[in-house]
């Protein structure tokens, strides 16, 4: 019953939205795909369940024609560009970055230009030309770049940053079910509800930005599972709640 508890922020906040007559736009963007996996596959069954609309950042470096295969037909899957390889290239008492300042621009936008062509060319039907730098970092020279490299939006972490936003338009991910610093398993029900409540209560009074909700399949734990699928379940049950595909953010 205290788990039942934990989601009743989410409900009230929902319901709040529905006796305003208004919609709560979420959207779900899972990191790291490279190949088709036991913990993909759960992901795609639970994302079909409730109809919820996917992007998977894949990492074009280590991508499988597998996964190509896989996703070929599933049209409520899109697939952003995570990088080039995911690899770190900042020193140790840095925070991680493989698009930071630590190599020659044009080295990391001749990768970033070969990791859209290959997406695109891989999966044409899925492919959005957005980028998704790995650790959610990326040096503002570069991204000055991106435009020349026909990226359409860049997608983070955090609320919309300014200097990027001047750029390009951004479609950011606010709530991360894994406790990174920490157990490195999901965070705390209660308050990943939190976290995701302030977030509609910031857009109940400003702006119409979706609540973006960032996994990461491969390594998810049983309850990062269940909260994902109670989460789904909840805004499923109101009609204040509705799943937006990052296409048609673009």
């Amino acid at each position: 019953m205290m788990d039942e508890a934990a989601w009743q922020p989410l409900r009230q906040e929902l319901a709040r939205w529905t006796k305003a007559n208004r919609i709560a736009r979420f959207w779900l963007r899972d990191d790291d795909a490279v190949a088709p996996t036991a913990a993909l596959e759960r992901l795609l069954m639970l994302r079909e369940a409730y109809q919820v609309p996917l992007t998977l950042a894949v990492v074009p470096a280590y991508v499988k024609e597998q996964l190509a295969r896989r996703l070929a037909h599933e049209v409520g899957v899109n697939v952003a560009v995570h990088g080039w390889s995911h690899e770190n290239h900042a020193s140790a008492n840095e925070k991680k970055q493989e698009l930071g300042p630590h190599r020659a621009l044009n080295v990391m936008s001749a990768e970033l230009g070969e990791g859209y062509r290959l997406l695109e060319k891989l999966f044409p039907d899925r492919f959005v030309p957005v980028l998704v730098p790995p650790w959610n970092r990326i040096d503002p020279l570069l991204l000055n770049e991106l435009p020349n490299l026909d990226f359409k939006a860049l997608s983070v972490f955090g609320p919309p940053n300014e200097k990027f936003t001047g750029v390009l338009p951004v479609i950011n991910a606010h709530v991360d079910l894994m406790d990174w610093h920490g157990t490195r398993g999901c965070r705390d029900h209660g308050q990943l509800v939190e976290a995701i409540v302030k977030e509609l209560q910031l857009r109940f009074i400003s702006s119409d930005e979706p609540v973006g909700i960032l996994t990461h399949h491969l390594v998810h734990d049983d309850s990062a599972w269940d909260f994902l699928r109670r989460l789904f379940a909840v805004a499923a049950a109101t009609p204040a709640g509705r799943w937006v595909s990052l296409r048609d953010l673009l």
